[in-house]
């Protein structure tokens, strides 16, 4: 067994947990210790080359541990992701696997994310919260055209699933280069090449065209100083789906985005979490 480890903030322990969460190869351990304000993150797989691609994206260390708990640590795959009878999100990973994987699941979208891409894989709350939200708030645009922006793309989950939906332009960003190759592979792997990524720093970010549908699944601190610019980016009457929110951070949050015209018309708390989803009303 092999294990991966880095000290951070504190505050980041929520984003890490977020970041690895779905994902089957990998055991994680973050350890606090009383007064302090860093965290040791751990991950432990079974083969040296997952702890390796942690490790290129992320710094840290890597090294051998005794393989005897390993059992202990691991966990059973989980299970695709099925989304109001329209998606199934599921850790294909080539043409052979999604062949199978829709098959399995016949007349609904497929969407592939492997899971050792450890930038989300839909299984975490908030993912799956706003793909819920996003099946929804595309049923209504089907006899037009519509455009998404995913702001904090991760994965790109969320702007394949919007291709998926019937988006007929789709645009994802995201702070960490890492993310936005991860994204490109994942687009191309589904079919939808087309999306554009691009590495973008939301608060130097200046919105040159408007969506209909703009999700940011970001820390709290960033959408607040960036909902100006974000609600800049949305069409009038346009829907704005936000996560990644503590529970003890949405209250003011949102009320950020309120005092610049959205209108919350649902608001989903899963654990710890809250997503958001309204309506810009000017």
């Amino acid at each position: 067994m092999f294990v991966w480890s880095k000290l951070s903030s504190e505050k980041w322990s929520d984003a890490w947990e977020e970041r690895f969460a779905g994902n089957p190869d990998l055991s994680l351990v973050i350890t606090a210790v009383p007064g302090r304000t860093t965290i040791r993150v751990e991950a432990y797989a079974e083969k040296r080359s997952t702890v390796t691609a942690i490790h290129k994206m992320f710094g840290g260390s890597v090294r051998e541990v005794k393989s005897r708990n390993w059992a202990a640590l691991s966990s059973e795959p989980l299970p695709p992701i099925q989304v109001r009878g329209k998606l199934v999100v599921c850790s294909a990973r080539n043409a052979a696997d999604l062949k199978k994987a829709q098959a399995l699941h016949p007349g609904r979208q497929i969407i592939a994310i492997p899971a050792d891409m450890a930038f989300g894989t839909g299984h975490h709350a908030t993912t799956a919260t706003v793909l819920r939200m996003l099946v929804d708030a595309a049923a209504p645009h089907q006899d037009r055209p519509w455009k998404m922006a995913d702001l904090g793309c991760g994965s790109g989950i969320l702007a394949i699933a919007a291709a998926k939906l019937g988006a007929s332009k789709v645009w994802g960003c995201d702070f960490d280069p890492k993310a936005v190759e991860v994204s490109q592979e994942n687009a191309v792997r589904n079919g939808t090449p087309d999306i554009k990524f691009t590495e973008t720093d939301i608060l130097k970010w200046k919105a040159r065209e408007q969506y209909d549908i703009v999700i940011a699944n970001i820390f709290y601190d960033i959408l607040e100083a960036g909902f100006p610019q974000i609600c800049r980016a949305i069409r009038p009457g346009g829907t704005l789906m936000v996560s990644g929110i503590l529970k003890s951070q949405a209250e003011p949050c949102l009320a950020v985005a309120t005092t610049l015209g959205v209108r919350w018309d649902r608001i989903v708390t899963k654990g710890k979490w809250v997503s958001a989803s309204g309506t810009l009303a000017f």
